[in-house]
């Protein structure tokens, strides 16, 4: 089933080609650049999106802490840069740079991990199937079906560990072997769930026919123009943005010293170019819903005719 995500985001409903390209070049252009401008843009882009769909999002806490670690371990182990800010006890030198690099380092990891997120919302089990299932059936169905018993199996042993706190074993509390003992049955039968599940799994398989010669597909997507329109975007401003990361126009210094905040003419136009991809799934949204209109006023007006 798909998640609920997707019926909040029309740029959910594009074909899933569409979403993995878009993606892969998100998150590989969050990866290359460390312009801080293109970290930000990218930073609060991600942050934006992920509010939109209200799921699918890893916990802000989690985020914070890798990002906050990064930045003050930068410091510590780094060195470089001509602004000293002071010393530590052992006589190591805190630089201005060092920080600025690590915070740059912490912006780009939370992006890259909203990416990530936002990606797994939308990109289905059905669709990576459906992208890759010709391809590479065995592989995209192992890949495909572990990653959905990753949260399948947490949601079990909350439940195991659920019921026996209610029989009185409470994993939390009491003697180590005790709990060490109830750990181990939770687990005994999580295994025992996971492989009753699986057994299951093959049944349902083997009388659908899956892996018979001759077997016939069916799917839910279809190319449309929309998304001629919208990979034809994704692979213009893609390109440019490898084109610029190749020839390091938009690359950014932070050592010895801080180079200019403002690009170059190429450097600019790679961030325009970043900037419309970053905003393509919002344009799909306006799209969606100017579309949605016209048919409502073009209904609207047979009906009043």
């Amino acid at each position: 089933m798909p998640k609920s995500s997707e019926h909040k985001s029309a740029f959910a409903a594009y074909h899933p080609a569409v979403v993995f390209a878009y993606f892969l070049c998100v998150i590989v252009a969050a990866m290359l650049f460390m312009h801080p401008l293109a970290l930000a843009s990218s930073l609060l882009a991600a942050l934006a999106y992920t509010t939109r769909l209200k799921s699918g999002r890893p916990p802000l806490s989690l985020v914070l802490t890798l990002a906050l670690t990064c930045a003050l371990l930068n410091p510590l182990f780094n060195h470089r840069g001509v602004s000293l800010l002071f010393r530590l006890p052992g006589g190591a030198a805190v630089t201005m740079e060092a920080i600025l690099y690590g915070l740059a380092a912490a912006a780009m990891l939370a992006a890259v991990l909203y990416w990530f997120s936002l990606a797994g919302a939308l990109l289905t089990s059905d669709k990576l199937i459906f992208l890759f299932g010709r391809a590479a059936p065995a592989f995209s169905l192992l890949f495909t079906m572990g990653l959905r018993s990753v949260p399948r199996f947490a949601r079990q042993a909350r439940r195991i560990a659920e019921a026996e706190q209610g029989l009185g074993r409470d994993f939390s509390h009491g003697p180590l072997r005790q709990r060490l003992r109830l750990l181990i049955k939770i687990i005994s039968i999580l295994i025992t769930w996971a492989l009753e599940n699986s057994i299951e799994t093959a049944d349902s398989m083997k009388s659908r026919g899956y892996g018979l010669p001759g077997r016939s597909s069916f799917s839910l997507w279809r190319w449309r123009r929309r998304d001629t329109i919208a990979i034809l975007l994704i692979v213009i401003s893609g390109g440019w943005l490898m084109a610029a990361a190749a020839c390091q126009t938009l690359a950014y210094g932070f050592f010895p010293r801080l180079t200019s905040l403002l690009p170059n003419a190429w450097g600019g136009s790679a961030l325009i170019a970043y900037a419309l991809l970053l905003l393509l799934p919002w344009g799909c949204e306006i799209a969606a819903r100017r579309g949605h209109q016209r048919s409502f006023n073009h209904t609207a007006g047979h009906e009043v005719g």
